[in-house]
């Protein structure tokens, strides 16, 4: 049943069962139903789902409201389900509630494959594939997503693929320019630009376009009318790499025509996270805009330095001499400043990752996690304790717990001193009272204390004895989560909160809880050390590496150049942002004497 469903979030909210289309029931539920595609197969607890569908005034009976629409979308999608047999496709976990359908079952999940199977094949250098793999995916684009459903759960996600539409397209320009397709191109740009009026991304392509097209007079007033527009509105000038490929437009500098195609830079974003739609049940936090444009020919004159821009605008393609792969080693850094690239790839959050995370493991139905307590626990008791290490041990490989697995061994190790004590050749004779009394008490540890190690490794034991400690810890954690989410959005609707609230900056005074963000390009190399999982040698591996080669784009080139395996990688992802730093505003020069 769950093979022939097919949801589509991105534009209006429609599900089919093979080509019958399924009514889904009032706004409630249907919000209900895009929390759990959201989750992208993952469990949502009942908590999550009150706390996004009802974000200002949650029902008093949160858990029974939900369990009714719940079981309303149970009779929609799964019609021949019996009343009192369990959901098959929208089940009850011990972690929530579960949507069990094929990743190709919702547009957003091959919306995003799509845009890391093209990221892909543009690394490689097929660039006419990468074209046709974005206009496919692109294709899947219906609407704005979430229209009618409010709340920051929705907006951020709304936010998220909105951002993540606007990159793909931004892409795909970048793959038509470098193609040679820019007369077909113009069209579609302005009607982009018009959709995305302060992408200096799309501005830039618009431009080049224009030129390339012999059309220099309409490129310069697309130019023109996109500095007033941002003076005007917003107070700030367009950025560096724009005011340089205006001042280039104008000198008709022929190092803007087309060139013969040669290999491609590498992904112009980092492509992660996850896992199918997102790391966490919440929709990922969206990125800073990102704008791109080809360096400046070597052969170009010098010209004056443009004045200071408050746009943040995103690095963009590589050095023209790319820097030597591996580490570097740890040396004095160079004196003099260091060359930094105008423009390049745009930021982490931009796109997801191209490495998928790992999955946390399906938890056991609780009928399951039950008899596994019962059986364990028979176990222990029924052999006096001798198939305590195994019971622990296959809780061990099930968990992937180190732990676990030492204590298991710590029981069979008593277990053999147990063993040892006893004197098989002449069981007769009389045993000393403290050896008898140090063997009572293995005994005991093997079987009492062992069959009692057993019962609480029932999470739902655990949990009523503990008091729901664990379940405090993630919602402190989910708390710091979307505080981190709030930062990303403000970064990139505001880019001036950057200095004025000291985003990433936790070595600075002040006042704005970011959920533990670092600006992985500015932090000094005291605030690495605090990074988790990173060593010593590592954080200053980083810092050097920085200083010498300039700021990271992605966490897949800190990897890179680091050489940091995806086990440090995966921890860091939600945690560091990647900007170019911020400029220092350029001093006046005094008025000559006399004026």
């Amino acid at each position: 049943m769950s093979g022939t469903l097919r949801f589509e979030v991105l534009g209006p909210q429609r599900a089919w069962c093979g080509e019958r289309e399924i009514d889904l029931g009032p706004g409630k539920q249907r919000a209900v139903l895009a929390v759990l595609l959201l989750a992208a197969g993952r469990p949502v607890t009942t908590a999550q789902i009150v706390d996004a569908v009802w974000p200002d005034e949650p029902p008093a009976n949160g858990t029974n409201v939900v369990q009714k629409y719940v079981a309303g979308l149970r009779r929609v999608i799964e019609p021949e389900r019996s009343p009192r047999s369990p959901g098959q496709v929208l089940t009850l976990t011990d972690a929530g509630y579960q949507l069990r359908v094929g990743p190709e079952a919702v547009d957003a999940v091959r919306f995003e494959r799509g845009i890391r199977r093209a990221e892909r094949l543009r690394a490689e250098g097929q660039a006419a594939e990468a074209v046709s793999e974005l206009k496919s995916t692109l294709e899947l684009w219906h609407g704005e997503p979430f229209t009618g459903f409010a709340g920051p759960y929705f907006e951020s996600a709304r936010q998220r693929w909105v951002e993540l539409r606007a990159t793909a397209l931004e892409s795909w320009a970048d793959l038509e320019l470098r193609l040679g397709r820019h007369r077909e191109l113009i069209g579609e740009l302005v009607d982009l630009t018009a959709e995305f009026p302060v992408r200096e991304r799309l501005r830039h392509q618009l431009m080049l376009a224009l030129y390339r097209g012999g059309r220099q007079a309409e490129a310069l007033a697309a130019y023109r009318e996109f500095a007033e527009m941002l003076r005007d509105e917003y107070g700030i000038e367009p950025g560096d790499a724009l005011q340089d490929l205006h001042r280039r437009i104008l000198r008709s500098d022929p190092a803007l025509m087309p060139t013969t195609a040669g290999p491609l830079p590498p992904a112009a974003a980092e492509v992660a996270p996850p896992a199918e739609l997102a790391p966490t049940v919440a929709a990922p936090p969206v990125g800073p805009p990102a704008a791109s444009s080809p360096p400046p020919a070597p052969s170009a004159p010098a010209s004056p330095p443009p004045a200071p821009s408050t746009s943040a605008a995103a690095p963009s393609g590589p050095p023209a001499v790319p820097p030597p792969a591996g580490p570097l080693p740890v040396s004095s850094p160079p004196a003099g400043p260091v060359p930094q690239p105008a423009y390049g790839p745009p930021p982490a959050a931009a796109l997801p990752p191209v490495v998928d995370a790992k999955r946390p493991r399906t938890p056991l139905p609780r009928w399951a996690s039950a008899t596994a307590t019962i059986a364990g626990t028979a176990l222990v008791l029924l052999s006096f304790g001798c198939l305590t290490w195994l019971v622990i041990l296959a809780y061990a490989a099930w968990r992937r717990s180190w732990r676990l697995a030492l204590v298991g061994v710590g029981y069979l190790v008593v277990l053999a001193v147990e063993v040892a004590m006893l004197d098989v050749e002449n069981p007769d004779a009389e045993v000393p009272g403290p050896e008898a009394a140090l063997f009572l008490g293995l005994a005991a540890i093997t079987w009492a204390v062992g069959a009692a190690h057993v019962v609480l490794l029932s999470r739902g034991v655990w949990a009523a004895l503990t008091g729901g400690q664990g379940s405090a810890r993630a919602r402190a954690e989910e708390e710091r989560r979307i505080r981190r989410e709030h930062a990303r959005y403000l970064l990139y609707h505001y880019p001036a909160a950057r200095n004025e609230l000291r985003i990433g900056r936790p070595d600075l005074s002040r006042t704005f809880d970011d959920g533990g963000l670092v600006d992985v390009n500015t932090v000094p190399e005291v605030v690495l050390a605090g990074l988790p999982g990173l060593t010593a040698d590592q954080c200053r591996q980083i810092a050097v590496d920085r200083w010498l080669r300039g700021p990271y784009a992605s966490m897949e080139e800190l990897a890179g150049r680091c050489l940091l395996p995806p086990t440090v990688t995966d921890r860091l992802r939600e945690l560091l942002f990647f900007l170019p730093p911020a400029q220092a505003p350029t001093p006046e020069r005094p008025p000559p004497a006399g004026s």
